[in-house]
C-alpha cells in the first residue's frame, strides 16, 4: 500500500500489553501508570484478525511490543498463531530481554530471530537509576544466550544528557566481539512526565561522540524504512546506529502504522491516535470494510512528525508514556 506521500506502508507494530515490569524513568513514572483492564485490550483473536486483513494490503513485517510484551498471559500463543500467516515474511520483538530466556528454544522452532533488546546502560548501578530495578545481570544473560543462539539482536539504548552519555562508548564497543547493531535512540516527549525534553542530547552530539572515539567511522547505506542511520567501523563484528527519534529526520521514508494494545492505530508516533480499531471491530464490520478503513487511515498519514505533532487535538503535555503507547 502506498500512501498519498507515495511512501509503501507495510510494516505494523502492536502492542500486546501496556503493563511493564521495568520503571524507566524515561517511559513511565515510578509509581507506574494507569493499566488497561483485559476487556479493553485487543484480544488475541482480533490481532490475528488484523494480521490477516494487512497482510492481503502487502504488509509484510509486524514487531510485536509492549509495555514488555512477555508479561502478557499466553504471548507465544499469539506468535504461535503469526508464524502460520503466510503474508507476514518477517516477525520481530521489541523486549526488555527480563522474561524471554525460558522462550528462546520456542521462538527459534517458529523462527522468530528478530529481537530488540532494550539496554540503556552497560553499569549496573546506573541501569538501576534508569529502570527501577536491579535485572541488569539477567538483561545481560539474555543477551548472550539469544546471540549464542543465533538470534539477530539490535540493541536500544536510549541517551539522556546527564544520566547515560558516558554509556555511548562502551555500548558502542560490544559491535566490536558481537554482530548486533548497538542503536542510540535520542530521548523523546513520551517519558512519562519525568521533565520536559529542554536539554535534549541530539543525534549530532551523538555522532560527535562516536567520532572522537572512532576516527574511521563508515556510513552505511541505508534501505526504505530505516530510522537507524547505520555506521561501521573497520574490523568490528556489529555496527552502530543512531535514530534522530527526537529531530525526525527519516519520515520520508516511514513504512509503519502502530496499533496499541486497546486499539488505537497511530499512523505516527507523533500523533495522538487516529483513530480506535478496536471498537470498529467489535461493531460488527466485516473484512472488506476494515481493510477499506486501513486505506484511509495509509491515504491520510501526516508527510512528517512535525506535521502529526502540529494535528495533535490533545495538548503536548498530554504527551502519552512509550508503555501505552506501544514500544
Amino acid at each position: 500500500m502506498k500512501d498519498s506521500f507515495d511512501r509503501t506502508i507495510d510494516y505494523v507494530r502492536i502492542a500486546v500489553t501496556d503493563r511493564c515490569n521495568l520503571r524507566c524513568f524515561y517511559c513511565m513514572p515510578a509509581e507506574g501508570i494507569p493499566y488497561e483492564p483485559k476487556a479493553h485490550l485487543l484480544s488475541y483473536e482480533e490481532i490475528t484478525r488484523l494480521l490477516k486483513v494487512l497482510g492481503e494490503l502487502g504488509f509484510q513485517k509486524v514487531r510485536f511490543t509492549g509495555g514488555e510484551p512477555f508479561l502478557r498471559k499466553d504471548f507465544m500463543k499469539l506468535l504461535e498463531n503469526t508464524a502460520t500467516l503466510d503474508d507476514f515474511t518477517s516477525i520481530h520483538i521489541t523486549s526488555n530481554g527480563t522474561l524471554l530466556q525460558r522462550h528462546i528454544a520456542r521462538l527459534k522452532e517458529l523462527g522468530i530471530t528478530k529481537i530488540n533488546l532494550s539496554i540503556d546502560s552497560l553499569d549496573k548501578k546506573r541501569f538501576h537509576k534508569i529502570t527501577r530495578r536491579d535485572d541488569f545481570e539477567k538483561v545481560m544473560q539474555t543477551f548472550k544466550l539469544l546471540v549464542n543462539n543465533g538470534f539477530k539482536i539490535k540493541l536500544n539504548a536510549v541517551i539522556m544528557k546527564g544520566i547515560n552519555t558516558q554509556d555511548i562508548i562502551p555500548l558502542a564497543e560490544l559491535a566490536k566481539d558481537y554482530q548486533v547493531d548497538v542503536r542510540f535512540i535520542e530521548e523523546m516527549p513520551f517519558n512519562g512526565g519525568y521533565k520536559e525534553n529542554l536539554e535534549m542530547y541530539s543525534a549530532r552530539d551523538i555522532y560527535a561522540d562516536l567520532n572522537a572515539h572512532y576516527p574511521n567511522l563508515v556510513k552505511l547505506p541505508s534501505k526504505h524504512g530505516d530510522t537507524a542511520s547505520l555506521l561501521a567501523v573497520p574490523g568490528y563484528k556489529g555496527n552502530i546506529g543512531v535514530i534522530a527519534a527526537f529531530s525526525r529526520t527519516f519520515c520520508n521514508t516511514c513504512n509503519r502504522l502502530r496499533i496499541s494494545s486497546k486499539g488505537e492505530i497511530k499512523s505516527c508516533l507523533y500523533d495522538d491516535g487516529v483513530f480506535n480499531i478496536r471498537d470498529y471491530m467489535r461493531s460488527g464490520v466485516s473484512d472488506e470494510e476494515l481493510a477499506d478503513k486501513f486505506r484511509e487511515i495509509v491515504r491520510l498519514k501526516p508527510k512528517d512528525g512535525f506535521e502529526a505533532e502540529k494535528l495533535r487535538k490533545a495538548p503536548k503535555k498530554a504527551m502519552q508514556s512509550m508503555s501505552s503507547i506501544g514500544g
